[in-house]
């Protein structure tokens, strides 16, 4: 009985994780972020993302990744939206998580690492879909944004790390 009621308790937090992602996606489509280059956004679902890999396990975030991905794709995107999304999302996690097993980096690192490679699996699909690799050229403008946007979600999740790890517990 036990092990029953942690495997619910852990599926409602995972679902709660879900619906915090989406809202945060929501949220973000809201804000008038617009450096001047097109496709750059902010990035505050992967906020939910980092807090998993700290807090969870890295099974736990791509479990919430990927169905945030998934039911905001399907309910206010495309194919083409999920597939950039899951690229993006899914390059980005993997790296993350490696990194994370490693004890000399911090959430800030990480995190910058997860935007830059979140970028670059979106690139990748672009050139698959447009088919052509003269989208490389807009490589080193998504590096920097990438670096720019996990900064930013790399402190923030710090914050979170630190204030709601009871949560977690």
């Amino acid at each position: 009985m036990e092990k029953n009621s942690f495997s619910t308790q852990r599926l409602a937090r995972l679902g709660l994780m879900t619906a915090t992602a989406m809202i945060l996606g929501y949220v973000e489509s809201l804000i008038p972020f617009f450096p001047g280059v097109p496709g750059i956004k902010l990035g505050l679902p992967n906020l939910v993302t980092v807090w998993l890999l700290w807090m969870g396990t890295a099974r736990e975030a791509l479990a919430v990744s990927v169905m945030r991905i998934l039911l905001t794709g399907f309910l206010f995107g495309n194919l083409y939206s999920i597939l950039f999304s899951l690229a993006g999302g899914l390059l980005s996690l993997g790296a993350m998580a490696i990194l994370r097993k490693r004890e000399d980096f911090s959430i800030y690192g990480v995190s910058i690492l997860g935007g830059v490679c979140h970028n670059i699996g979106q690139l990748l699909v672009a050139v698959l879909v447009v088919e052509t690799y003269r989208l490389a050229w807009y490589l080193p403008v998504l590096l920097v944004a990438g670096m720019a946007t996990g900064a930013a979600i790399g402190i923030v999740s710090g914050i979170m790390v630190r204030r709601l790890a009871f949560l977690w517990k």
